[in-house]
């Protein structure tokens, strides 16, 4: 049975148990019960999120992202992580992956837009923002093997019903677009088949609101 990863921020939360429903039987999937928020963030606990959810050292897939915590703006300040920043930390964090997870394949996933007109100024992220910081993410990975899985692409266009707020998609729509993406993405790099979900009857993991944070 191959064995699988999840790392991300609370995107990821919205389809990570879908991805585990979709794969029960052919994978065991894997990830944090917390948001992993921003790329430094990922950078200190990634270890530690292996460790304590003993995921092992066969692992054979990281599907990742960071970012959207990386681009946002309070009070009209400038992101609170800077471009160079972020870009350099994209790649130690791909080193850092791939010491912890030495035979794993890797997929990276594209910071997600956002609904722009609902947020508030004080606490807001701009797509024009996040499309700069996916653009240092690629040049950051370009000379690696990763896939880049373009959820930005994948979602530029959808219905504002898609969204539950302006960040976020734990919508059946969009829990089933965003989710159908990674599973397709982790079943052609493994050469694996994923069984349908219902999502009239799925139920996503129970994270409080506090833990999923912005």
């Amino acid at each position: 049975m191959k064995k699988i990863a999840l790392i991300g921020d609370s995107i990821r939360m919205g389809y990570d148990k879908y991805v585990k429903e979709a794969l029960a039987g052919t994978a065991e999937v894997y990830y944090p019960e917390e948001n992993c928020r921003f790329a430094e963030y990922v950078l200190r606990y990634a270890h530690e999120w292996k460790r304590d959810g003993k995921w092992g050292e066969d692992v054979d897939l990281v599907h990742w992202n960071a970012g959207l915590w990386d681009a946002l703006e309070l009070f009209g300040d400038e992101p609170l992580t800077s471009l160079d920043y972020y870009e350099s930390a994209i790649k130690r964090i791909d080193k850092r992956l791939r010491m912890l997870f030495p035979n794993a394949k890797f997929i990276f996933a594209t910071s997600t837009p956002v609904s722009e007109e609902m947020s508030d100024p004080s606490f807001t992220r701009h797509n024009t923002t996040i499309e700069k910081y996916n653009e240092a993410a690629r040049r950051a990975l370009a000379d690696t093997d990763t896939v880049i899985n373009d959820l930005y692409s994948l979602l530029a266009d959808v219905p504002v019903s898609y969204h539950s707020d302006w960040v976020h998609y734990y919508t059946p729509e969009g829990t089933e677009l965003i989710g159908g993406r990674v599973i397709a993405v982790i079943c052609e790099e493994l050469g694996i088949k994923a069984n349908e979900v219902n999502i009239e009857n799925f139920e996503p993991e129970r994270y409080t609101k506090s833990n999923i944070g912005g």
